[in-house]
């Protein structure tokens, strides 16, 4: 993983991680993670660090790391992985050493993040989606916050020739944390190519579908099949052309890795 200058409280969260399905998943719950989010980002502000970077597994992000060694490669690039996955939780508990306290979905994180980043006074940007998804997006989180401050937002969809003056411009703008929601593998590589010029950014977050299920576009799934591992099914009966054909080939693979790769 990578690495970054703490000291004492907060370093020992960024070491807490357990092995799940061959990657270094933190054990480091919800509000653990928000904390550490706001207190990088505030202690950023006084250098020009390299951002801090994490990341989220899920059964088709391990699927994708057995099978595609580059890809994996980003993640272990990553500070910080987290479990966006129940069955990750409920399988650790059986599967590795150290069980993981609890699932840290993005779209729980970004709301706990939220509600510290006002009383810190910290800035985000929003990085991805279609323009209505990102303005949306924006409005809401800011109409749920109302003293959270955005330094910029960006939809996702631009050509390749295009992002380096985007990156440019997030640079200038030194948001405090960016999220980035892109899609998997996409969101990691663009992390890849641009975080040594992404100098001053606090903290980056990959951050998938985030902003779909933040602008109403996408709905979660009900608290009971959350909580039993099951809001892939949920996903699945709301768009099935789309998420069907993946999930039969990534779950038992995801299945697979997580019962002889953790420890």
């Amino acid at each position: 993983m990578g690495t970054d200058e703490f000291g004492g409280e907060q370093q020992d969260r960024v070491d807490q991680t357990t092995i799940i399905g061959g990657l270094p998943i933190t054990l480091l719950d919800l509000e653990e993670s928000a904390r550490l989010f706001v207190e990088t980002a505030l202690s950023a502000r006084t250098g020009n660090r390299r951002p801090y970077y994490s990341t989220s597994a899920n059964g088709q992000v391990i699927a994708l790391a057995r099978s595609d060694e580059p890809f994996k490669a980003l993640l272990l690039g990553a500070d910080q992985i987290h479990a966006d996955g129940m069955p990750m939780v409920l399988l650790s508990r059986i599967f590795s050493r150290k069980a993981l306290k609890e699932r840290v979905a993005t779209t729980d994180l970004v709301h706990s993040v939220a509600a510290q980043a006002e009383q810190a006074g910290l800035s985000f940007y929003f990085l991805g989606g279609t323009p209505d998804v990102n303005r949306t997006a924006v409005a809401r989180l800011q109409e749920a916050y109302p003293k959270l401050r955005f330094a910029g937002a960006r939809d996702g969809y631009f050509t390749t020739d295009k992002e380096p003056a985007i990156v440019a411009e997030i640079a200038a703008l030194k948001p405090d944390i960016l999220w980035i929601g892109l899609g998997v593998p996409l969101e990691q590589q663009f992390v890849a190519r641009n975080i040594d010029k992404l100098t001053g950014v606090g903290v980056i977050k990959t951050s998938g579908g985030l902003f779909d299920f933040i602008s109403g576009k996408n709905s979660r799934a009900p608290a009971w099949m959350q909580n039993v591992g099951l809001e892939w099914l949920y996903r699945t009966i709301l768009e099935p052309r789309r998420l069907l054909s993946r999930y039969l080939k990534t779950n038992p693979i995801a299945l697979w890795q997580i019962m002889f790769n953790s420890r």
